[in-house]
């Protein structure tokens, strides 16, 4: 099932829970709410146990080689059979844990880079990207794969809005897209040196307390994935890249992520900047305004005096809206 749908079908579980309960007769009893900063170090225990006693297949991934994700195999070391791989354990591989800041608590997620990528640029997390993937749990039950057939998502909308992994919104800017791509005789795309990795995340950047099909409440996922191709966002049509409305750089993409997607909103009309035309609420369009280099609107006075709504030079070069 594809991440569009499971984020789908959560706002339909949440929506359903919002509406009934055990006395409805429905004989449904809504998952526990645990408390987030517990649930994480639970979590963070399980994942860091399963990094101890896990390893790759390092040699596969050595440079010189152009292996694609699907050739990634994560094993268990076991007593009997120790692989010549043994000493690429997992919690080697990985370094240190990331960290940002969801709901108010302190989360920490690891990230396995196989490749940084080729190309030149990295996606903030609000573009479009271009992605193969496998979602796994941590007793390695696949639970969504994409392995053959590149798949677009909006990291802002398919994923941040609309209940999916916000852990994505995290990790992807980490990484740089596909150096290039080769059309094969028979039609099919072959991307060249993408950016190639593995992310752990804990359930409270995953699904958290929501449950769909071999998913339970409270899973850590992990997930396996080529980063192909991306494209910058204007969701609302008004010039200004989202990445700028949110007062980001790509440089700097990884910060508060999807609180920062929801909460920046100059004029608290509910309609966060990336989405709303007119974010200062002073009824001049974005469009029409002076953008400062971190993406805030300044003035309404253009260099030569006169309110760039008004002025000829200033319209003739921009939308008209």
């Amino acid at each position: 099932m594809s991440l569009r749908k499971i984020g789908f079908f959560i706002i339909v579980f949440i929506t359903v829970f919002s509406a009934c309960n055990e006395d409805d007769g429905l004989g449904i009893t809504p998952p526990e709410i645990r408390d987030r900063a517990v649930q994480q170090q639970a979590d963070m225990d399980s994942i860091n146990e399963y990094l101890k006693s896990h390893y790759y297949n390092k040699s596969e991934f050595s440079v010189g080689l152009t292996p694609r994700i699907a050739d990634l195999e994560i094993t268990k070391i076991t007593d009997e059979v120790i692989s010549e791989d043994a000493d690429s354990l997992l919690i080697n591989a990985v370094g240190a844990p990331k960290s940002t800041t969801f709901f108010d608590t302190d989360y920490e997620y690891y990230i396995l880079k196989l490749r940084q990528g080729g190309g030149e640029n990295s996606p903030s997390f609000v573009d479009d990207i271009r992605v193969l993937y496998e979602g796994f749990l941590l007793d390695g039950e696949i639970f969504d794969t994409n392995l053959e057939v590149p798949i677009a998502f909006d990291l802002a909308t398919d994923i941040g809005l609309s209940g999916g992994v916000s852990g994505w919104l995290n990790v992807f800017p980490n990484f740089n897209v596909a150096e290039g791509f080769n059309t094969n005789a028979d039609g099919t795309i072959e991307y060249n040196n993408p950016g190639m990795g593995v992310m752990f995340l804990p359930s409270g950047l995953a699904y958290f307390s929501s449950g769909q099909g071999v998913i339970a409440p409270y899973e850590s996922l992990i997930f396996k994935f080529e980063l192909l191709q991306y494209s910058v966002n204007d969701h609302d049509n008004d010039g200004v890249p989202s990445f700028l409305e949110l007062g980001l750089n790509n440089e700097n993409a990884n910060v508060d992520t999807l609180e920062k997607l929801i909460l920046v909103d100059t004029d608290e009309n509910a309609n966060p900047n990336f989405l709303d035309t007119d974010d200062d609420g002073d009824g001049i369009l974005t469009i029409n305004e002076d953008i400062n280099k971190d993406g805030d609107p300044t003035n309404d006075i253009g260099t030569n005096g006169i309110p760039n709504y008004l002025d000829p030079e200033e319209t003739d070069s921009k939308s008209d809206n």
